[in-house]
This record gives structure tokens, C-alpha cells and sequence, in this order.
């Protein structure tokens, strides 16, 4: 009798194990993150689920190779000595192929194993199953060694099935939101470009022939002259008026929901569910929220907290990061902290730099009289430190 209980026990850990994957994959897409990051956060959740070394998932494209190929337990080191991304050969293709799950206790015995390339891991007892929406195979998700002695049984391949069809719906539903944030930046720039011309371009041209035109009194009829450069000055504050106004129209909505410090404490605590290093927030002194910041200030301080953020998610391979804001005197201070790998930030040409968004971030913080500092240093982690007058 006991039998059945611990079975029952058992399948509630199970279910619950499931549920918690696809939350992780599901809490992805609400926070709209690219399609790529939800296949790692996928590919992440399965590993976990099945406590598997290796695991990897692939999306096929047209050409026989696949548009997309993530996978967890591969250093970056490691996949540069591996080379390509691998094409639709092999079990890979017999998958794509078949579209049904193959559990094997090992794939180097089965007739459809072809060949690895010479850094690749070696994997023995594996697993894959397809994830599909109806007949379309979107791509397919494995495993390999198990860390749990005995390899994966049926009811690894029933969990791993289980959590395909969500990640289908994942997948798909990140795909539509890119989509819809394509279109959306499409409608957006043209409205834009609409306003720039209706308004801002307009008084600009204006401003250039009124400048012309103080600029030919400038010797024959200084008074008039003078008058002329007023209306320089009047006008060229209206249209910066304007566009800082059209820059307030694209503050981020979060902001108008939960103020500053509750929207950098929000996305720490995602990024902390989602990743598996540690995503720590604090707040010091005096609220911001507190001080009626202006709206350009705000929205730079989130947009630099948002980029330091996923920079250190992505590259810097820490176990933990600390994000502080802080109030001091006229100052507002944030920082994100990270224990990662860090890099060399003073050699030359700015080395260990590139595509880190450092640069939009100094350009964010200098456009709102604010300072931003990057330190790090090989094996040391990296600091992001941002100052703004509040």
C-alpha cells in the first residue's frame, strides 16, 4: 500500500517541477524578451527539470542548418573551439525528420549517429523530443547525461514531452510579439517622422532663414539684427521645447505604473527568477520617487539599470549581481555590481567593450547632465556607475 502514496508524492513533485519550468519559460515572453532569450530560458528550465549535464535546443531554417541553436553546459570557450552551428545531419535531422521523441541509453550506438566535431562534449544516454504546433515542427529540444545514475526513463520523456508543448506556446508567442514590436517600431518611426516634419522640422527652417536674415543686418542695420537673433533664440528653445516633449511621449509605462525604484526592483526580481546567478536590489536614502524627478531623468536611469542589466546576464557569467539606487544630497546614484568575469576596460580602443551598449548608455547619462563610469578588470567582475542631478 505504501507503493501508490510514494507514486502519488512522486507525480506531485514531478508536476510541480513542470510547472515551475514553464513559468520561467512563460515569464520570459511576459517580459518580452527576444526569441532567443526564451530558448535559453527553455533550454535552461529543461536541464533543470531533468537534471541533465548538457541540453540543447534547435529551431530549423530553410537551408538545412538551423536559425536558431542554444544550449546550456557549453562554455563560450568551448563552443568556439567547436566551430559552426551544426546543420540538419545526423540524429538532428532524423528528428526534424521523424518528429517523434528518441530516448536512448546511448547515441553513439545508434545507426543514425554520424559524427561530432572535435572539441564537442561527449554525450552518452540522451534524450529529444520534437516541439511542434500541430504538423510544424518548430524545433527540437535534447538532453544528455543525466547526472542521476540509470540514464532518462519514460517518465522523463513523458515530463520533457509535457514541457515541449509549452515551450511550443512560448516560442510562438515570442515570435508574435517580435513581430508585433517590428511592427509597432514601423507605426512609431513613421509617426515620428510625421511629427519631426508637421513641427520641429518646420521651426527649424524657419530658424535657419531668420538666422540668414541677422546675419545680412548683421553690418548695415545692427538693431534689426539684434531683433532677428531674439527670435533665433525664441525659436530654438520652442523646438527644443517640442522635442523634449516627444521624448516624454515615449516614457516607458512601467514608469507611470510603479515610479523609478519599484520598476528597477521589479525587473532585478525577474531577471533573478529567470537566470540562475543571483539578482539582488536595494534602495538607499531618500526615495527618487519622492522628489518629482523630470521624466527624461527617470527614463534614462531605467534604460541604463535595463541595458547594465542584461549586459551582466549575458556576458559576464557571475554567480551574483547587486543593483543599489541611491540618494545623496542632489545626486542620484545607480549602480549595478556584478562578480563575473569582467574585462580589460582600459586597454586600448576601449577593449573588452564592444557591443555592451556602453556607449548609448554614456550618451543617455550626458544627455540628462548625468555622468556614467565603467570599472572592471579581468576576473574582478564589472561595476556600471551612473550619477544624475535629482
Amino acid at each position: 500500500m505504501p507503493e501508490p502514496a510514494h507514486s502519488a508524492a512522486a507525480c506531485e513533485r514531478d508536476r510541480d517541477a513542470v510547472l515551475h519550468a514553464v513559468s520561467s519559460a512563460v515569464l520570459a515572453v511576459t517580459r518580452h524578451l527576444s526569441v532567443r532569450e526564451v530558448l535559453q530560458v527553455i533550454v535552461r528550465s529543461a536541464a533543470r527539470l531533468l537534471d541533465a549535464k548538457y541540453a540543447a535546443l534547435g529551431v530549423p531554417d530553410d537551408d538545412g542548418a538551423f536559425a536558431e541553436f542554444v544550449a546550456e553546459g557549453i562554455s563560450d570557450e568551448q563552443w568556439a573551439a567547436i566551430g559552426p552551428t551544426p546543420r540538419q545531419h545526423g540524429m538532428l535531422g532524423a528528428m526534424l525528420r521523424e518528429g517523434t521523441p528518441v530516448r536512448l541509453p546511448d547515441i553513439r550506438r545508434d545507426p543514425r549517429f554520424e559524427w561530432w566535431p572535435k572539441a564537442h562534449p561527449i554525450l552518452k544516454d540522451f534524450l529529444g523530443v520534437p516541439i511542434t504546433d500541430g504538423d510544424t515542427v518548430l524545433g527540437i529540444i535534447f538532453l544528455s547525461n543525466k547526472r542521476t545514475p540509470g540514464g532518462f526513463d519514460e517518465a522523463d520523456e513523458e515530463l520533457l514531452t509535457l514541457f515541449a508543448a509549452h515551450a511550443a506556446i512560448a516560442i510562438t508567442n515570442a515570435r508574435l510579439y517580435e513581430r508585433g514590436r517590428e511592427l509597432t517600431v514601423i507605426e512609431e518611426r513613421t509617426r515620428m517622422a510625421r511629427e519631426l516634419h508637421d513641427a520641429v522640422s518646420q521651426k527649424l527652417f524657419s530658424l535657419r532663414l531668420t538666422a540668414r536674415a541677422a546675419a545680412a543686418l548683421a553690418r548695415t542695420d545692427p538693431e534689426r539684427a539684434a531683433e532677428a537673433i531674439e527670435r533665433v533664440e525664441r525659436m530654438a528653445g520652442e523646438a527644443l521645447t517640442e522635442l523634449r516633449a516627444m521624448i516624454v511621449e515615449l516614457r516607458p509605462a512601467e514608469l507611470d505604473r510603479h515610479g523609478l525604484v519599484e520598476s528597477v526592483r521589479k525587473l532585478a526580481a525577474l531577471l533573478d527568477r529567470l537566470h540562475p546567478m543571483t539578482v539582488a536590489f536595494s534602495a538607499e536614502g531618500e526615495s527618487p520617487d519622492d522628489r518629482d524627478l523630470a521624466p527624461e531623468i527617470e527614463v534614462a536611469v531605467l534604460r541604463v539599470a535595463q541595458e547594465a542589466l542584461h549586459n551582466a546576464v549575458r556576458h559576464a557569467r557571475a554567480a551574483r549581481i547587486d543593483v543599489r539606487l541611491s540618494h545623496r544630497e542632489a545626486t542620484l546614484v545607480l549602480e549595478v555590481t556584478d562578480d563575473g568575469v569582467g574585462f580589460d576596460s582600459t586597454g586600448p580602443n576601449g577593449a573588452g567593450v564592444h557591443g555592451l551598449g556602453l556607449p548609448s548608455m554614456s550618451d543617455r547619462a550626458q544627455a540628462v547632465g548625468g555622468t556614467l563610469t565603467v570599472s572592471s578588470a579581468p576576473g574582478r567582475g564589472t561595476t556600471v556607475r551612473l550619477e544624475v542631478p535629482a
